[in-house]
Formats: structure tokens, C-alpha cells, sequence
């Protein structure tokens, strides 16, 4: 279980760290646009985020 929790934090660092190395520009543009959003807007965003990896987790076992 530790190693799978160890591979799955690897995994999400490794596809986190892509756009902003592959389009910087790109990257900072949407991390700024995210900065005016408000609280709930964020919770949107999180809360689909969240419900999107649980829908994946479900499918792929």
C-alpha cells in the first residue's frame, strides 16, 4: 500500500510539473487567472478535480 501511495504521489508530480515545462507562458497565465477566481469558484474547480480522480480510481479497479 505505502509503495502504491509512494507511486501515485510520483506519477501526479511528474504529469503536475508538465505544462509549466512545457508552455511556461501558458502555465503562469492560467495559475494567474486562477488567482482572481473567487472562493467558490475554487471550490468548483477542486471539488471536480476531486470527483474526476475518484471517477478514474473507480474505473480503472
Amino acid at each position: 500500500m505505502k509503495t502504491s501511495l509512494l507511486a501515485a504521489l510520483a506519477l501526479m508530480l511528474v504529469l503536475e510539473g508538465i505544462l509549466p515545462f512545457l508552455a511556461p507562458a501558458v502555465w503562469r497565465e492560467t495559475f494567474r487567472k486562477m488567482t482572481e477566481m473567487s472562493d467558490g469558484q475554487l471550490r468548483f474547480v477542486g471539488l471536480t478535480s476531486m470527483l474526476g480522480g475518484l471517477l478514474l480510481l473507480y474505473l480503472i479497479n
